[in-house]
């Protein structure tokens, strides 16, 4: 069980019908209904469009696939503080799907950890919000590109916690192609031998790396039961769901002499129709003309987008040329 000292800062999701759960910003003392946190996942979703669109490059599919993921983790779940992210006693959360990166800088910009108009200069010069995370941007803990990676290091971590008697748990977020990689299989297998139980490992399960579908790549089926075989507790739920991924970190926090794994099943380009488990969507940059479809599609007149592009920083002359052809 969660002791008394964590409890302080840590979400309360004690069943899965509880219509509200606790957001953990280390000064905050209100909550969020599950509606209230869809709202912040569509607002997210805009954002992450918005600012990919912008620099013409990124990969909008496992961002807006790990959204709910990470919206659940930043608002409900996490023990941590925007105004201190060297926080030493705060949970951690690696990205290991690094590419997906404007997903994690966008619920970070929404949570405080820096100004949402920095959402502007994603993917340029000087910018801290390069094309894969880096340390150094607040609320970030490793600097990813080589996939494969953030499981070893999530361990590494979490086993420091141990040593320094820290509280904290630590997450790590995989994408399931990156699942083909062999080093995440002897992560699995080290963190099971060292009873590694602070330690939950997300699996972004959306069916698609790179160009194509990954049983095309490699069969990653039973996925679960490989996990399992490796040693650790597995939970598969709908990736989509507050309550699911509510109910399931809870259930991690609870478990011990093992991690857990989380197969959370869901689709790439989640709430885009010409994106939702399109390979071609990966690592494509929609169009002007594309996002004023998406906008619509998340249920975004124009005037709202352009109310968000004000808060990004965008000038208003951009401003009026994306959004005059939305509704």
């Amino acid at each position: 069980m969660v002791s008394a000292a964590r409890g302080s800062k840590r979400a309360a999701v004690s069943a899965p019908h509880h219509p509200k759960v606790h957001p953990n910003g280390a000064a905050s003392s209100a909550t969020f209904s599950y509606q209230q946190l869809r709202e912040k996942a569509r607002a997210i979703r805009r954002d992450i469009l918005i600012s990919i669109t912008e620099a013409a490059s990124g990969h909008p599919g496992g961002s807006l696939s790990e959204t709910d993921i990470l919206v659940a983790l930043y608002y409900g779940v996490l023990r941590h503080d925007p105004q201190n992210p060297a926080w030493p006693d705060r949970d951690r959360f690696i990205l290991s799907k690094g590419h997906a990166c404007p997903g994690l800088y966008t619920v970070l910009a929404h949570r405080g950890y820096f100004p949402k108009a920095d959402l502007s200069t994603f993917r340029k010069l000087g910018s801290h919000l390069q094309g894969h995370a880096k340390i150094g941007t607040p609320g970030v803990e490793m600097s990813s590109g080589s996939l494969g990676q953030g499981l070893s290091f999530g361990i590494g971590v979490a086993l420091a916690g141990r040593l320094d008697k820290r509280p904290y748990r630590t997450y790590v977020l995989l994408g399931d192609g990156e699942c083909d990689e062999g080093q995440v299989w002897e992560a699995a297998m080290a963190a099971a031998h060292y009873k590694v139980d602070t330690l939950t490992a997300i699996v972004d399960r959306n069916g698609v790396q790179n160009d194509r579908h990954t049983d095309e790549v490699m069969q990653l089926e039973p996925l679960a039961a490989k996990w399992r075989a490796f040693g650790w507790r597995v939970l598969e739920i709908d990736g989509h769901s507050f309550p699911a991924l509510l109910r399931a970190y809870h259930q991690a926090q609870e478990t011990s002499g093992q991690p857990t794994a989380i197969i959370a099943r869901t689709v790439k380009g989640k709430g885009v129709s010409f994106m939702e488990g399109n390979p071609a969507f990966h690592g494509r940059a929609p169009t002007k003309e594309q996002l004023a479809q998406a906008m619509g599609e998340l249920g975004f007149s124009g005037a709202e987008v352009a109310a968000a592009m004000k808060e990004l920083g965008f000038p208003e002359a951009k401003i009026a040329e994306w959004t005059g052809p939305m509704k």
